[in-house]
Parts: C-alpha cells; sequence; structure tokens
C-alpha cells in the first residue's frame, strides 16, 4: 500500500491519516515507518532538489604579512554602561600584534584609519586581512581602504562564531590576565594598561601557538636563532 501508485509520493504520516479518514486503520504510523525502514523507503520519498556541502574557505599563511585578523572587544568603563572599544590587528603566522587603539566608540572611520596606520607602520601590505560581519569590519570607508591597497578582504560566516579563532584567543589572553581591571577608571586609564600589555604581548609573551617563542621573534625571524640557542642548553 505504502509504496502504490496513490502513496509513493507521499510521507507515512500523510498516507496513514488518509487511509482513517477512508475508514481503514491497517497500523499505527510507527509501525509503517518500521515496515518502510525494513526496506529502505526511509528516505525522502518525494524527488526534491540536493545541494552539495558547503565547502569552508581556509585562509593558510605560510609566513609573516600574509594574512593578518582583526576585530573589536568591549572594555568596562568607570559605570555601568560606558564601554570602551579596543581594535587589534594581529598577524596570524607570528600572532605579533601590529596595531591597537582605544577608543569611546566603535566608528567605520576611525577602523579606517586604524588600519591604514597598523599597515603604514608595519611597512608592509598584507594579503588578506580576515575579520567577523561587525558594522565596522563591513563598512564602506574599510572596504574602499583595502581595495585601495589591494589587500584582499575575508569575513567569517554568518552566525559563525568561531571562525575568527585568532583574535578571540587574543582577547581572552588580555581579559585574562591577573591586573586586567573589572573596570577602568577613565580612557586614558585603558590605554596606559593596553600600551602595557601590548608590549609585553609582543617581545616577553612565550606563546605556545608557536613554539613558546614570542611574536616579535617570529615575525622579524629571530625565532630559528633562539630555537638553536635553545637547543644548545638542552643539549
Amino acid at each position: 500500500m505504502l509504496t502504490g501508485p496513490a502513496y509513493r509520493n507521499l510521507a507515512i504520516p500523510q498516507v496513514w491519516a488518509r487511509e482513517l479518514d477512508q475508514g481503514r486503520y491497517w497500523c499505527s504510523v510507527s509501525t509503517m515507518y518500521r515496515i518502510a525502514r525494513a526496506a529502505g523507503q526511509v528516505r525522502e520519498r518525494r524527488r526534491v532538489a540536493t545541494h552539495p556541502a558547503r565547502i569552508r574557505s581556509e585562509l593558510l599563511a605560510r609566513g609573516p604579512d600574509e594574512v593578518w585578523s582583526w576585530d573589536i572587544t568591549a572594555l568596562k568603563g568607570p559605570v555601568k554602561g560606558v564601554w570602551y572599544k579596543c581594535y587589534v590587528v594581529l598577524d596570524i603566522f607570528s600572532r605579533y600584534v601590529t596595531g591597537w587603539l582605544v577608543a569611546a566608540a566603535e566608528d567605520a572611520v576611525l577602523a579606517k584609519d586604524f588600519l591604514a596606520d597598523a599597515i603604514a607602520r608595519n611597512g608592509a601590505r598584507p594579503h588578506t586581512i580576515h575579520a567577523d560581519r561587525g558594522g565596522a569590519m563591513v563598512s564602506k570607508p574599510v572596504s574602499e581602504l583595502l581595495v585601495g591597497l589591494g589587500v584582499l578582504r575575508s569575513h567569517s560566516r554568518p552566525r559563525t562564531s568561531n571562525d575568527n579563532p585568532y583574535s578571540e584567543a587574543q582577547f581572552k589572553t588580555l581579559k585574562y590576565m591577573p591586573d586586567f581591571p573589572d573596570r577602568f577608571g577613565s580612557l586614558a586609564d585603558a590605554r596606559v594598561f593596553c600600551e602595557g600589555f601590548f608590549l609585553a604581548y609582543n617581545h616577553e609573551h612565550r606563546h605556545s601557538g608557536i613554539g613558546m617563542h614570542t611574536p616579535a621573534s617570529v615575525h622579524f625571524g629571530t625565532a630559528e636563532q633562539i630555537h638553536d640557542q635553545r637547543q644548545v642548553v638542552l643539549d
């Protein structure tokens, strides 16, 4: 009956209900499913369109200044409801923070100037800059800047929280510092704290993701020499 001309394109609950309306009860819906399963008939019974699995694109950095990642995190101000915005861009190969900024608000023009300054200070343009889909990240000023510089833009997939892991991990390192305050007394206080943190992060912090080297060492090419020195001590 399930595979007859009248019902072969219908879902099993549809068949069960239509037979019942005709005064015929054969068995329960679950029994119909059991019978269909034994016959290999529990797949979609209708002809429907199929779509290939969406491939997750990935960025690969083989050296410094190939792929940068940037994001903005919120820092608590002196009172409830007051937040400062910390802009950070880092190289995903070396984890080196190529630029940071603490501002009173998130702003597209400020984001554009921030990225332009980071590129100018670094002295090299990255091949690609990755970010999530925040307002400043997808804004017209930022897009125009990167297009004008010939830098490719990459964005996280919609509603995917783990597509920007390097920036998120760096923010966790910042906020889990023992001396990270619950609130900053002022914008100036936040900038002073971040200045000390990012200086130490780049030049003193041994990063587990890059062989316990400092980001500056990997970024500027001294990591191999330091690795050899370590091996001498171990030997």
